[in-house]
């Protein structure tokens, strides 16, 4: 019996461009996901701390001015995200005071460093959602 693809060697390559596009579209189905999940959380962790505007957290770049606006801090620090290393500093910061002002404890906003760690990182990720969800709206 002959196989197809050795006549024909284009249906090997569709079919590796299909499982390419299936994965590519997979990955942007996740991504759409988790950032309904995050910008629902800011906005509810946002109108929970009484800011006047918590609809900034749908907005891609107007989401990171949210962060310092929320910690009590001047919008402009928002600027500091531009720089590499430091970004992740004050983002760490900042969730902590957000986070004890929802009365939660202030270092659960280091559990991403976590993530650092190769076999558990996946772990992590899921673990710094669920948190941002119970911030976000359970009450204590």
């Amino acid at each position: 019996m002959v196989n197809p693809t050795s006549m024909f060697p284009f249906f090997g390559m569709a079919s590796a461009m299909g499982g390419m596009v299936a994965t590519i579209a997979l990955m942007g189905v996740m991504f759409l996901a988790l950032y309904i999940y995050t910008a629902f959380a800011w906005m509810a962790i946002a109108k929970k701390l009484k800011y006047a505007k918590p609809w900034l957290a749908w907005i891609p770049i107007a989401n990171l001015f949210l962060l310092p606006i929320l910690a009590k801090k001047h919008w402009a620090w928002g600027f500091i995200f531009i720089v590499p290393i430091v970004n992740i500093i004050f983002f760490m910061i900042w969730t902590w005071n957000i986070y004890e002002q929802r009365k939660y404890p202030g270092w659960l906003a280091l559990v991403p460093i976590l993530a650092f760690v190769p076999s558990i990182s996946w772990l992590v990720s899921l673990a710094n959602l669920v948190i941002l969800g119970l911030v976000a709206w359970a009450d204590r």
